[in-house]
């Protein structure tokens, strides 16, 4: 029996040679050309955008990808080398293309790869566009039959969308501001799909740069190319070496940022989004909201409320937070996850905007980023937020089900002050802290946020969180 192939938050993801096969690749772009060409009418010329992160077989997987694509008649704008997510999100829109597949697991481990699609508007697929992609694929395993005559219609052209993206960083990142401060700035892509850009493009400005895992490696080192604490040492030392003001990197397909500090301390992407929306306020004056999702820290909800700026909370998944820009209605989005953008950019995440919108603001400021948050906190309180996750047993996963359905009144002896069910289910707590629980719809786990105001709050918190899942 063919494996049922599922579009989650991000697309489809699966273990290379398992269930990643080419053999299940082509059901996937069957399933999406099908889909693209039901929504154009008769005798529309149609587009699709291949893009890939370097990871093993990308190359194959585009070419693959392009001949299924002729098969139905569909343009393919075939993106030669490496792109980030967030460039071919950038690349839809400018070419007015008809969506994009992208062969990229982002941040997941070298083992995996994935299929993600992004509609017209150059957003993430939502939830209704990849029940119909999935419906479609098993109508092809039902009939496997292409429109083949049309294949000498549709050739596939090379696009590159590189330079274009990177002329619109230039409209957005005042990159005077970042050379005159005269600061240097370490670089790590993680062996990733932004190699080339971020550096490249402080470069170009006569900014001092240092790169680091600046080579092609679908092994991302041996560990997945995520920029957590963890795994940033070797930017860390690149930055002792140079003596940089700050150090930025991104995921294996650049949607996702992380930044450290001169000290050398990791800047939890709760306190990125929450830095940036208050620099972009005070800098760009812009005032026409700020998105987050449920589980990304309040301190952006403290911060809208001083400068009196519309909250929009979402569910997890920075699709949501696209539709907010698409819509205007924001003018920063981000998750706790590493994932932001801006108002009149992309609706996807873009890791390395992030960056060098830090690097921007650390150059302005003339002042650390721990500093900067050290007088954030001083405006509107301190935030200390937290994600664990917790494996489950049949048994305990089934007792804490049914456990979520109910609205507790209190939670660690506090009163409960709001119930909040977004996604998942969110306590918040009478003195401000909150903890949320949501279910992962993958595997037997449970993902736990929590924020309390003080160091110690957040650990009887934390401990209280755990409790209440075992209890």
């Amino acid at each position: 029996m063919a494996t049922q192939i599922k579009f989650g938050t991000s697309g489809w993801r699966a273990v290379m040679a398992e269930e990643f096969t080419f053999a299940n690749v082509q059901r996937a772009v069957h399933g999406i050309a099908r889909y693209v060409s039901s929504q154009k009418s008769n005798g529309a010329r149609v587009r699709v955008i291949v893009g890939r992160d370097p990871r093993f077989l990308g190359e194959s997987f585009c070419a693959t990808a392009a001949d299924i694509l002729s098969s139905h008649g569909i343009t393919p704008l075939v993106i030669a080398e490496p792109a980030p997510t967030p460039t071919i999100s950038y690349a839809i829109i400018q070419s007015k293309a008809d969506g994009a597949i992208n062969f990229t697991a982002s941040h997941n481990p070298p083992e995996y790869n994935g299929i993600k699609f992004s509609t017209p508007d150059g957003a993430p697929a939502l939830p209704e566009v990849t029940q119909a992609i999935e419906r479609e694929i098993a109508t092809f395993d039902a009939n496997p039959q292409t429109p083949g005559a049309a294949k000498a219609e549709a050739q596939p052209q090379t696009i590159d969308p590189r330079r274009m993206y990177l002329s619109r960083l230039r409209e957005i990142v005042d990159l005077d501001v970042i050379k005159k401060a005269g600061i240097k700035i370490a670089f790590d892509p993680m062996w990733g799909a932004a190699r080339g850009y971020s550096d490249a493009f402080l470069r170009e400005a006569g900014v001092t740069v240092a790169t680091v895992h600046d080579v092609r490696d679908v092994l991302f080192g041996g560990h997945a190319p995520e920029p957590d604490d963890h795994l940033l040492e070797d930017l860390r030392h690149q930055m002792r070496e140079i003596g940089a003001a700050i150090g930025i990197a991104t995921d294996g397909d650049a949607d996702r940022f992380g930044i450290v500090d001169d000290d050398g301390t990791f800047l939890q992407p709760n306190y990125i989004i929450a830095l940036l929306f208050d620099y972009l306020v005070e800098t760009r004056g812009w005032k026409n909201g700020v998105g987050k999702s449920v589980a990304t820290t309040n301190l952006i909800n403290a911060l809208a409320e001083k400068y009196g700026i519309e909250l929009h909370e979402t569910p997890v998944g920075f699709k949501y937070i696209g539709e907010l820009i698409k819509q205007g209605k924001i003018l920063i989005g981000g998750e706790e996850s590493a994932g932001l953008s801006i108002r009149k950019h992309v609706p996807e995440k873009d890791g390395v905007l992030a960056g060098l919108l830090c690097c921007e603001m650390v150059a302005r400021r003339g002042a650390s980023l721990g500093q900067q948050l050290g007088e954030l906190f001083a405006k509107v309180g301190s935030f200390y937020p937290l994600r664990e996750n917790f494996r489950l047993t049949p048994e305990v996963k089934q007792k804490f089900t049914e456990k979520l359905r109910r609205d507790p009144s209190e939670f660690l002896g506090i009163k409960i002050a709001s119930v909040v069910r977004i996604d998942g289910l969110k306590l918040v707590l009478a003195d401000g802290s909150w903890v949320c629980y949501r279910l992962s719809g993958t595997e037997p786990v449970v993902r736990v946020y929590s924020e309390a105001r003080s160091r110690e709050g957040l650990a009887k918190l934390s401990a209280a969180a755990k409790a209440w899942i075992f209890d």
